[in-house]
């Protein structure tokens, strides 16, 4: 005779976290567009040092399926930012040119700077 037993049934997921289910928003500095959330940290082209909080306006925003695209930015929408530190080195990127036989040889080196920052709230 088979034994028949019963199985318990699976707990729910665990719901998204708040990062996860919370905006997004794409913002342009120095150059460069970033995707970001409220939490995140990320470098960034160097930004003025006397102020210790930052302000962008986003490009698009992504909240749950609603996607508002600016034109070039969303109107009434601001991205705020913590500067935590300034003048951040990156690594050193080093340019050669050589050419053989002519003795010539010269070499550069460049390290950008950035700031670190933490974006706050995507309003």
């Amino acid at each position: 005779m088979a034994e028949v037993t019963a199985q318990k049934p699976k707990a729910p997921a665990a719901p998204k976290a708040a990062a996860e289910s919370g905006k997004k928003a794409v913002i342009s500095t120095g150059g460069h567009q970033f995707l970001v959330s409220v939490g995140d940290e990320l470098l960034v082209e160097l930004l003025d040092p006397a102020q210790q909080t930052a302000a962008f306006e986003a490009l698009l925003v992504i909240d749950g399926d609603a996607i508002s695209v600016g034109t070039p930015t969303v109107s009434g929408v601001k991205v705020t930012a913590e500067i935590l530190e300034q003048s951040v080195k990156d690594d050193k990127v080093i340019a050669i040119r050589y050419k053989a036989k002519k003795r010539v040889r010269k070499v550069r080196g460049h390290r950008q700077r950035h700031a670190r920052i933490k974006i706050t709230g995507i309003k």
